[in-house]
């Protein structure tokens, strides 16, 4: 696995050579090309102006800001450079906070944190034991790729994990989604509905995570590949009958039931 980023974590008076790597497989999607049909040429992209209509270079393309409907501040590319932050090749932890604290709302990005040569190797064993023991998280600074992210870096088994975090004023409110309100329940309705939570209670680890969709595409590529026929699959009906809650919710708990005798 190659590395994207090194530098150093600094708490206070220490410093931690580490490594950072990206930890999402991109090689497991699947991506398609846009192709005229006609030819099977690959379709590319010709950046022309809407008010002229003249195709455009790169020369020719400045970035603009929209301060008003059709009203631009227009950016030099050595305007935007002057105040691009460069890298200290440092995250300083600012604080140590409660994981819990962090609502899963914030989380935008995941890297994993390896340590950099064997000199790394008891600083950041020791980082990493004093996470897991006070099961705190350290926030922190990085620049990567011209932009500083705000970090949260957790500890996880004998290694780190770093979450880029997105901004307070990047979040929407939830307070503005409509039709939120006090709605009345039914406490036979909620005690029933908790006995079927309870049902079909089970272990994270044990949750089947298999990419259904990716795998129903790469069939359909292989037997595209394959020369074979392709057979649709017609939908299920999208009219659903009405159920008495009550009754839904006792016959579920019924069938949840069945389902663990089975198993």
């Amino acid at each position: 696995m190659r590395s994207i980023w090194k530098g150093h974590i600094r708490f206070s008076l220490v410093t931690i050579p580490i490594q950072i790597y990206s930890a999402i497989e991109k090689t497991s999607s699947i991506s398609f090309n846009q192709i005229h049909k006609s030819d099977m040429g690959r379709v590319s992209y010709r950046k022309v102006c809407r008010t002229c209509s003249a195709e455009l270079r790169t020369k020719d393309i400045v970035k603009g800001y929209e301060y008003a409907p059709d009203q631009y501040v227009i950016f030099e590319r050595q305007e935007l450079d002057a105040i691009k932050l460069k890298s200290t090749r440092a995250i300083d932890i600012e604080a140590f906070v409660d994981v819990k604290e962090v609502h899963p709302s914030r989380y935008e990005a995941v890297y994993y944190i390896g340590p950099n040569g064997e000199v790394a190797h008891q600083t950041f064993g020791l980082f990493t034991e004093v996470l897991r023991r006070t099961k705190k998280a350290g926030v922190g600074r990085i620049v990567l790729r011209d932009r500083e992210d705000v970090v949260l870096i957790c500890a996880e088994k004998d290694g780190l994990i770093l979450y880029k975090l997105r901004y307070p004023d990047e979040m929407r409110s939830l307070e503005d989604i409509p039709d939120r309100g006090d709605y009345k329940v039914d406490e036979d309705q909620v005690r029933l509905a908790e006995t079927l939570v309870s049902s079909l209670e089970k272990s994270f680890a044990d949750i089947d995570f298999e990419d259904r969709y990716k795998d129903a595409l790469l069939q359909l590529v292989n037997e595209k590949i394959d020369g074979q026929e392709i057979v649709s699959i017609n939908d299920e009906e999208d009219n659903v009958p009405v159920v008495d809650i009550m009754d839904a919710l006792k016959a579920s708990i019924e069938q949840s039931k069945k389902m663990k005798k089975g198993a």
